[in-house]
């Protein structure tokens, strides 16, 4: 398979190293400075790690050239219904995911599961802890963020999620925290007066995520339109 890497820091290197490990062929490494638009061989898919802010404008080339597009980038996802209608106004193809570990994805689920269990307990009250190293730039993550939408689509006595300390009842805390090295920690945590009860995914590298994200390349090479984790795992 021919694999274009758009972003081509620590993960995008881990990428690579994992893909040509697998068979695989890198025939563009788009890099800070570097023009995506300029891009003109055959890739079978594209794998992008890139930054919040070029994102967006990534993807929409990537529709344009028709080339299927795995994203990792976090951060933008408030401009998610503009890249997916302009993905489907291209007949593109888009697999988005804020983390691609199957481990954390696994954990999205047991997540969801556990606050539908703790809906009716409302004694306990819930939060997240997510800790990240000091180079990652959106805060809270994107796992962190998904993590509080499994909760918030479950528990309902909660109605948002609120970046740090707030008083609101109804509002679902997300605590960032950033510290080297941390390639990755999240924490949901119920607590009572009489006890707590808390799940947690650790990353141990970034390895996890990159062969992650090469899988779902493999999987979404000759499909088109918009999938998910779900679809990729078949959850």
């Amino acid at each position: 398979m021919k694999i274009l890497l758009i972003g081509y820091g620590k993960m995008g290197k881990t990428i690579e190293q994992i893909a040509v490990k697998r068979g695989h062929e890198i025939v563009g490494k788009i890099d800070v400075g570097d023009s995506l638009t300029q891009f003109d061989k055959q890739a079978d898919v594209a794998i992008e790690f890139t930054q919040p802010e070029a994102a967006i404008q990534n993807l929409k080339t990537c529709f344009e050239k028709n080339i299927p597009v795995v994203c990792g980038t976090t951060g933008w996802r408030q401009h998610q219904v503009e890249v997916e209608s302009y993905c489907k106004e291209k007949n593109g193809t888009l697999l988005w995911s804020s983390n691609f570990s199957l481990g954390v994805n696994l954990f999205f689920k047991l997540n969801e599961y556990l606050a539908k269990m703790m809906n009716r307990y409302t004694q306990y009250e819930v939060s997240i802890d997510e800790t990240h190293h000091t180079q990652k730039k959106d805060a809270p993550s994107g796992t962190a963020i998904t993590l509080a939408e499994g909760v918030l689509a479950n528990l309902t006595r909660k109605k948002k999620w609120v970046s740090g300390a707030n008083d609101n009842p109804e509002s679902l805390v997300i605590n960032s925290f950033r510290v080297d090295p941390a390639p990755g920690t999240h924490t949901i945590k119920y607590h009572s007066v009489v006890d707590d009860i808390e799940i947690t995914h650790t990353a141990h590298s970034r390895e996890g995520f990159a062969l992650g994200a090469v899988m779902v390349a493999e999987w979404l090479k000759g499909k088109n339109g918009i999938f998910s984790m779900d679809d990729f795992l078949q959850l």
